[in-house]
């Protein structure tokens, strides 16, 4: 494909990640997205067939992007409490901030058998995010920063409570005491106390 065509595709994905966060997989219409991206029918089908075919692309994307974000800062020996502070913190935002949560849609999309199968992409960010998570809890508790627990259970719930909440945001209001309280307890779990 053209330079041009992915120029046009990344736009159709950017325009269409926002229609899919404020309406859910189910209620958003190939009709909306011309609309949004103000192409024709046939420049949208040109590029992409259904709403699926766009959503899934979506959350490729989002996996390709998600890239380790940890390691380069274990390499260069930065602090395990700093780069837990920074994910937390950026946690701490994006759990409140319901306008850009595809949460509803990711649970749509994937729920629907006939149109999400075989698509594991969601399975895969979870490992992923697990793997890095891990060698992180494991370089803070080799550094002594942190104290010693089971990696994948503190994962499990930093990403469901994040997950959670991010879930909810789009149904209830949630004031960052929520977000403020989880992570305080993540940090609880895994930061000595200080004397």
């Amino acid at each position: 494909m053209s330079t041009k065509g992915d120029k046009t595709k990344k736009f159709i994905c950017s325009e269409a990640y926002k229609l899919f966060a404020e309406k859910g997989f189910k209620e958003v219409t190939m009709q909306d997205i011309c609309k949004r991206t103000e192409l024709s029918r046939g420049g949208l089908y040109r590029h992409y067939e259904n709403t699926a075919q766009i959503f899934s692309a979506i959350v490729s994307a989002m996996l390709a992007d998600q890239e380790d974000e940890f390691s380069e800062k274990i390499r260069n020996n930065v602090r395990a409490s700093e780069i837990l502070d920074d994910v937390l913190n950026r946690y701490e935002e994006e759990m409140i901030d319901s306008g850009s949560s595809l949460s509803v849609a990711i649970y749509e999309y994937f729920s629907s058998p006939d149109i999400s199968q075989g698509d594991d992409s969601i399975l895969q960010q979870y490992l992923h995010s697990k793997k890095m998570w891990t060698e992180l809890i494991e370089y803070g508790m080799c550094t002594k920063e942190f104290k010693t627990v089971e990696p994948a259970a503190v994962f499990d719930l930093i990403v469901f409570s994040y997950q959670g909440v991010r879930m909810y945001s789009r149904l209830m209001p949630v004031g960052r005491d929520i977000p403020r309280r989880i992570t305080g307890q993540i940090r609880q779990l895994l930061l000595p106390e200080r004397e």
